[in-house]
């Protein structure tokens, strides 16, 4: 079985502020976002709640395709997420088929 690396978009409960990473484990990472287990950004503001996220076989692809969206303004950002997740639903409490890139 080919390893996964995500791409995945954070927010805040009321969705104000975002976080985009890269991960092998999505399901770790976004425990230790939510746990506030490392210093930085994610901690600071709160930032724990998964919207969005996009799955690669290739962990270049994923760490361009992570800086890509960290240059979109907020707008695109928005319209990325709501084209998946219209009802800004936390992914951590779903299961959804994981689309591969």
């Amino acid at each position: 079985m080919a390893e996964k690396y995500y791409v995945y978009i954070l927010t805040t409960t009321h969705n104000k502020m975002f976080y985009i990473g890269v991960t092998n484990d999505l399901c770790r990472r976004t425990t230790e976002h939510r746990n506030k287990a490392t210093d930085g950004f994610t901690k600071k503001y709160n930032v724990h709640k998964p919207v969005y996220f996009e799955a690669y076989s290739d962990p270049r692809i994923a760490i361009k395709r992570e800086k890509q969206l960290k240059r979109w303004n907020r707008q695109k950002k928005i319209a990325l997420i709501e084209s998946q997740n219209p009802d800004w639903k936390d992914l951590s409490e779903y299961s959804f088929e994981i689309k591969q890139f």
